[in-house]
């Protein structure tokens, strides 16, 4: 697992630096700025949004009795979308932009809750009541 992270903070910040150089050498250096702040403030927005919506059927469902396993995993991905919208860079912001998207969230939803499943499975994730 350290491994793992330590390979993502090298090779993710080198290739999102990577990919800002090649826009600012296509269009600029103001306006690839301009189009990290944009989608920034867009992202945010977007996040704020589509956060409203998962925490008001998280809610419903809660008070229906009930579990709100694919609501929660929705707002699971878009707190991960919204995260990567903030970050600089274009690469982030494209992965980020399809968590928060509602018809592209299925597909990111599934691969979670495969991952979690396997977890659960192989009893490597366990839930502990106090």
């Amino acid at each position: 697992m350290l491994k793992w992270l330590v390979a993502a903070i090298i090779i993710i910040p080198a290739v999102e630096l990577w990919g800002i150089i090649k826009m600012g050498h296509l269009i600029g250096g103001w306006p690839t700025f301009g189009l990290i702040l944009l989608t920034g403030f867009l992202g945010a927005k977007l996040a704020s949004t589509e956060g409203r919506k998962a925490f008001a059927v998280v809610q419903q469902q809660l008070q229906s009795g009930k579990p709100p396993g694919h609501a929660m995993l929705n707002g699971v991905c878009v707190l991960a979308g919204g995260l990567l919208l903030l970050v600089p860079g274009f690469f982030s912001d494209i992965i980020g932009v399809t968590l928060l998207l509602p018809m592209t969230r299925p597909f990111y939803r599934m691969l979670l809750y495969k991952w979690l499943e396997k977890k659960v499975r192989n009893g490597s994730f366990v839930i502990r009541r106090r």
